[in-house]
C-alpha cells in the first residue's frame, strides 16, 4: 500500500513539474544566459508559408522551433488591437482602406490572402496573439501606433497575461523608454539605434532606466569592438538579414547567411524572412540550441 502510495505521490509530482515547464523557458534561458547563441527572429512570423502576420504563420513559426515571432501593432477605429505591418488593408487583403477606417468587426469580413489568393486566415487581434503564444514563444510588439494611449492599451494586455518576461516592445525612439517603463517597470524594451551616437545615448538610458535586454542596430555602423563591448555586458545586439542578406539567401541557400556572419559575427539576434533555414544553418555551426 506505501509502495503504491508512493508511485501515486510522485506521479503526481511529475506532472506537476511538466506542467510548469513552458516551451518559452528554453528560449528565456538561451536569451538571457547564453549569448554565445544565437537567437532567430521570424519577421512578420513563418510568413513564407502562411499570410504575414497571422495565426496560422506563428503557429509555424512555434513547430519550426523559431526562438521569436515578430510582429506588427496597429488600433482599430473601434480602438481594438490588430496585427498588420502595413497601416493599410490593401496588400494584406486586397481592399482599400486604412485599419483605423474599419471597425475590427468590418475588418474580419475581409480574408488575408497569401500569394494573391483569399485564406481562410482573418486579420487578428494582439489579444489573440497573446493567447496563442503564452509559454510557447518569444514575441517582438514592433509598435506602429503614434500614440501613448495605444502603447499604454497594450502594455497592459500584455501584464493582463502575464507575459512581461516574454516580449520584447521595440521602439524606433529611444527616448519613448523613459515613458514606457513608466507604465511598466517589468517590460522589456528593444530601442532602435541609426548610428553610434544613439547608442551612446541608450548606454546613458540605461544608467537610469536598467540594462535594456538587447539593441537592434544597423549592418551599417556594425563594428566588431563596439558589438563585443555591449554583448559583454549582458544586452544582445538584433540586426537585420532582411533586404540585401535573405535576397542573396533567397537565390543561393547559405549565401546571405554566411555573407551576414562575416559582416556581423558577434550580433546575436538575427531577423529573417528566412527563419527556419537559418536555423538550420546555425545550428549545423554549434551557434543555435
Amino acid at each position: 500500500m506505501k509502495y503504491l502510495l508512493l508511485l501515486f505521490v510522485c506521479s503526481v509530482s511529475l506532472q506537476l513539474q511538466a506542467q510548469q515547464t513552458r516551451p518559452v523557458d528554453a528560449i528565456l534561458d538561451e536569451f538571457y544566459h547564453h549569448p554565445e547563441h544565437i537567437m532567430v527572429a521570424a519577421h512578420r512570423a513563418a510568413h513564407t508559408k502562411y499570410p504575414e502576420n497571422s495565426l496560422a504563420a506563428i503557429r509555424e513559426a512555434i513547430a519550426q522551433g523559431i526562438d521569436i515571432a515578430e510582429i506588427d501593432v496597429h488600433a482599430t477605429k473601434d480602438k481594438v488591437l490588430v496585427i498588420m505591418h502595413d497601416d493599410n488593408i490593401t496588400r494584406a487583403t486586397g481592399k482599400k482602406g486604412k485599419i483605423a477606417d474599419y471597425t475590427y468587426q468590418e475588418l474580419l469580413q475581409f480574408p488575408l490572402l497569401f500569394n494573391g489568393q483569399p485564406t481562410t486566415e482573418k486579420i487578428p487581434t494582439f489579444e489573440e496573439v497573446l493567447q496563442l503564444t503564452k509559454g510557447k514563444i518569444m514575441v517582438d510588439i514592433d509598435f506602429k501606433e503614434d500614440s501613448v494611449e495605444f502603447a499604454k492599451q497594450t502594455i497592459a494586455m500584455v501584464a493582463a497575461h502575464q507575459m512581461e518576461d516574454q516580449v520584447l516592445f521595440f521602439i524606433y525612439e529611444p527616448p519613448f523608454a523613459t515613458q514606457l517603463r513608466s507604465f511598466n517597470a517589468r517590460l522589456p524594451i528593444m530601442p532602435r539605434a541609426h548610428n553610434i551616437t544613439e547608442i551612446n545615448d541608450i548606454g546613458r538610458m540605461a544608467t537610469q532606466l536598467g540594462k535594456f535586454p538587447v539593441i537592434h542596430i544597423d549592418d551599417s555602423f556594425y563594428a566588431d569592438t563596439l558589438v563585443q563591448r555591449i554583448t559583454s555586458q549582458g544586452t544582445r545586439i538584433w540586426i537585420n538579414s532582411l533586404g540585401k542578406y535573405d535576397k542573396m539567401e533567397g537565390k543561393q541557400a547559405n549565401s546571405g547567411f554566411d555573407q551576414l556572419r562575416k559582416d556581423a559575427r558577434f550580433a546575436n539576434v538575427l531577423q529573417t524572412d528566412y527563419p527556419e533555414r537559418l536555423v538550420a544553418y546555425l545550428r549545423q555551426q554549434g551557434l543555435h540550441r
